[in-house]
């Protein structure tokens, strides 16, 4: 975390992420206002005059669509297609941000790196050269207009000290990136409208604007599909060649997808964690019937959570978290699923 920004939060008695102690997230933040640190959030930078070439390589969406109005998701797969990432890519000119959970910047790093060869592009980690903060709740487009022009149509607000991220979900919510200078001056802006929450208040509006990301657990995990990417802009079909792309398509046109991603509630006092295996009864499968995405605690003994899990136990109401354990109770993510979900085999 960036020196300046972690004083500052400390000063005002934010919750920093690498702190012990729990606070449960409470959904009432959204009807006012809620300030949520991100420093457990990391940035890698691609830069260089074949940028965009080498991220059309090894990105399963398209990033000539990108412009100072749009950003999307993307994911970096293996050659088989499984997600060694999950991204929320930026285009600044030339210059391209990637944002990933902090813990896996160093792993995939590396990894870009070896794909670099002759091309001319530079890749850095940016991390702490950002504060980077989130703003969610009923009036959190209110509090932000007199700082950015917000046209409904764009999702990407970029400015010469600020730049700004319209994320989807049924709660509205902005992430805002910049100099710990302008980020600081902005939060005690919004700080008497708005109050300092932690960051799993923010992860828990991902899971129930039902957006993946990877962790290290999960790496390698699952092919883009089955965490829905396709639904949230998160995969082009028509872009050409990446690293994977070949399983992806062939999943899309011509496999039968068996595992998709839900939201899920369970009622339990134990952890849960991304990548625990799920069981079902009834599941057929040599592997588990469905592993967690991520999840957070909402009470003592309650937590929600995204599940990618076999579509027919999903159906059948039949998945656990383990054997003899806790029932989920699951549902569609708040965009829905494909009309034509193919079940048979994947």
């Amino acid at each position: 975390m960036n020196t300046q920004w972690k004083t500052f939060l400390q000063q005002r008695g934010a919750q920093l992420s690498d702190q012990d102690q729990v606070h449960f997230p409470t959904p009432e933040a959204s009807k006012t206002c809620a300030l949520c640190d991100l420093s457990d959030w990391g940035w890698i930078e691609v830069s260089g005059k074949d940028a965009v070439q080498f991220l059309q390589g090894q990105l399963t969406n398209d990033v000539r669509e990108l412009s100072d109005r749009h950003a999307h998701l993307s994911a970096h797969c293996t050659p088989k297609g499984r997600m060694l990432a999950i991204f929320r890519v930026l285009r600044l000119g030339d210059t391209f941000l990637l944002q990933l959970p902090r813990s896996l910047v160093a792993s995939t790093l590396q990894r870009l790196q070896f794909f670099v060869l002759r091309a001319q592009v530079g890749l850095r980690d940016v991390s702490d050269e950002f504060a980077f903060f989130g703003l969610a709740g009923d009036r959190a487009e209110s509090l932000l207009s007199p700082h950015f022009d917000l046209d409904p149509a764009r999702d990407f607000f970029p400015s010469a000290t600020k730049i700004l991220l319209r994320i989807p979900g049924p709660t509205p919510r902005f992430q805002l990136l910049g100099p710990p200078e302008s980020m600081i001056a902005l939060w005690e802006e919004l700080e008497p409208e708005a109050s300092p929450r932690e960051g799993n208040f923010w992860s828990l509006l991902d899971i129930r604007a039902g957006l993946p990301w990877i962790y290290p657990e999960t790496r390698e995990a699952w092919v883009p599909q089955m965490v829905n990417l396709q639904r949230i802009d998160g995969v082009s079909f028509t872009k050409g060649c990446y690293t994977g792309q070949e399983v992806v398509a062939r999943m899309q046109y011509l496999g039968k997808l068996k595992r998709r991603m839900y939201w899920a509630e369970v009622e339990t006092d134990q952890p849960v964690v991304p990548g625990q295996a799920l069981h079902a009864p009834s599941s057929r499968s040599e592997q588990a019937t469905g592993r967690v995405v991520s999840a957070q605690q909402v009470a003592p003994d309650r937590w929600e959570l995204l599940a990618v899990v076999e579509i027919h136990t999903a159906e059948a109401g039949d998945v656990y978290l383990n054997e003899g354990g806790a029932r989920l109770r699951l549902a569609s993510p708040p965009y829905g699923f494909d009309e034509t979900p193919q079940t048979e085999s994947a």
